[in-house]
């Protein structure tokens, strides 16, 4: 019978997740113990200021992108809630994420994202796209981000 027993260094390290995902694993639950110690009250506002310091800490490529798909969230559909999701800006619905923006950095890719969850309501036929790949951002990009993100929040 062949022993199976992981002796190899490597082999002791992995369990499936990259440090990048083990972070933000970390973040995810550091989000949800304080969202259970905050009031009701001061959630939004504080939750808001989260963001932006989440945002502040960004390179400045991902930051400025950061920055200003915040404002299109909120000149677009002020009814969605900022708030951290596994240490990235996300926008929400009665809780639940609608969209959200990674990081180039926050995993190690070459483009940043803007990603929109299953809430969004995005659907154009049997096939529709569910992030996009983020180098800058363009008036032309502005514009049809605007309007995903008012079709989102619908």
């Amino acid at each position: 019978m062949k022993d199976t027993e992981n002796t190899g260094a490597a082999d002791e390290k992995f369990d499936g997740f990259t440090d990048e995902e083990r972070a933000a694993m970390k973040e995810r639950a550091k989000e949800l113990k304080a969202s259970a110690r905050r009031g009701s009250r001061a959630a939004k506002a504080d939750v808001e200021s989260d963001v932006l310091a989440k945002i502040a800490e960004m390179e400045e490529a991902d930051r400025v992108i950061a920055e200003r798909l915040h404002d299109i969230v909120k000149a677009n559909a002020p009814a969605l809630s900022p708030k951290l999701w596994y240490g990235m800006p996300a926008y929400a619905r009665n809780g639940k994420v609608v969209c959200f923006f990674q990081s180039a950095h926050k995993f190690k890719t070459r483009y940043a994202t803007l990603g929109f969850s299953d809430p969004a309501n995005l659907d154009e036929g049997t096939m529709w796209p569910t992030a996009f790949a983020l180098t800058e951002l363009t008036a032309a990009d502005e514009a049809r981000i605007g309007a995903l993100i008012k079709k989102a929040a619908g």
